[in-house]
């Protein structure tokens, strides 16, 4: 999501420091931010699609009878046309400790005004870590495998987590949110 949001910055986007350069992808990172840690969700595909889910290239299956097949036909179709995973991306600029210090406020301000719990906070600073590049400066470049490294190093800390094991319990039991 968050390389959804910033390949499509138009350069003429002017940029947040004095004197031009390149344009501010703050606001951008921050709407996925948003997205991510609001738990929003579609209700159809041009919504996904404005949310950052899906890119304007997806395909959309309206019958859910005809989905298996529509992606197996999808699947055979790369095949004969010897498709070739893309290889990884090695120059995604990222916002580092400028959006950390900005993504920080949001859910300082979220917690304190009572929008969010304490361990929803915990969640949200993680989130964010991830989607700045972490603790790097402004327009660092870095790459694919770094930022899924941060991910999967957010993703398992959380893990290890009393109340997101009892978040994850509860999705699984009920198919509702635990707000703890």
């Amino acid at each position: 999501m968050l390389l959804r949001a910033t390949d499509w910055v138009p350069e003429s986007i002017p940029s947040a420091v004095p004197g031009g350069g390149k344009p501010d992808l703050l606001g951008y990172v921050a709407r996925t931010f948003e997205t991510i840690a609001m738990a929003k969700v579609s209700t159809c595909a041009q919504e996904a699609w404005v949310l950052g889910y899906t890119t304007p290239y997806d395909k959309i299956t309206m019958n859910w009878d005809h989905l298996l097949y529509d992606a197996k036909q999808s699947v055979l179709n790369l095949v004969k046309e010897g498709y070739r995973r893309p290889r990884p991306r090695d120059e995604i600029r990222v916002t580092g400790r400028t959006g950390m210090g900005l993504l920080e406020l949001l859910v300082y301000l979220l917690k304190e005004g009572l929008y969010i719990t304490e361990h929803d906070a915990v969640i949200a600073k993680k989130l964010a870590y991830v989607l700045t590049g972490g603790d790097v400066d402004q327009n660092t470049l870095v790459t694919e495998e770094y930022l899924l490294d941060l991910e999967r190093e957010a993703f398992m800390s959380l893990c290890g987590e009393e109340k997101t094991q009892a978040r994850m319990k509860h999705m699984l039991e009920t198919g509702r949110p635990l707000r703890n």
